[in-house]
């Protein structure tokens, strides 16, 4: 087992919905590893969700899996893969209101990688000083204006 691995994850979307623009970091020890992406037009929560898949995809790539803590300030995502998809399955992708679940392939793909990496879920203040998740913002807001920014351990 490596060291525990911290996941801070940001999406963005100008317009909402609008060009999107999503981010990752990954931190294991003493190295950083910064992953982002793009699309021409998403919803915010679909940049959110595609953050921590991405991210997770992205373990797979590192040589020693440990455990996973994924700090996320979407309460859409944090409450949507630990409470609401359990019933969200059970329904036939429906949710409360019947209605069927948005943005049902990028939950199926995140809980596919969550049952893989079992990552602890951690809600983190968007805004609010934290220097990882500032960071998660800045690259994820600078995807969506098509302005890259240069990205750690690349």
């Amino acid at each position: 087992m490596g060291d525990m691995i911290k996941i801070y994850t940001d999406g963005s979307a100008r317009g909402n919905p609008g060009a999107g623009g999503w981010a990752g970091i990954l931190l294991q020890g003493k190295k950083v590893v910064e992953i982002g992406g793009r699309a021409d037009h998403a919803t915010n929560n679909q940049m959110e969700l595609t953050a921590c898949i991405e991210a997770l995809k992205h373990l797979k790539t590192l040589t020693n899996q440990s455990e996973v803590e994924i700090f996320c300030d979407s309460k859409y995502v944090i409450l949507g893969i630990t409470e609401w998809i359990f019933n969200w399955q059970k329904n036939n992708w429906r949710n409360t209101a019947k209605k069927p679940v948005l943005n049902k392939e990028l939950w199926e793909e995140l809980f596919e990688l969550t049952e893989e990496f079992k990552p602890k879920w951690t809600y983190v203040e968007g805004h609010a000083g934290n220097k990882w998740n500032e960071r998660a913002d800045v690259i994820a807001t600078s995807f969506a204006d098509k302005e890259p920014i240069k990205l750690a351990g690349k």
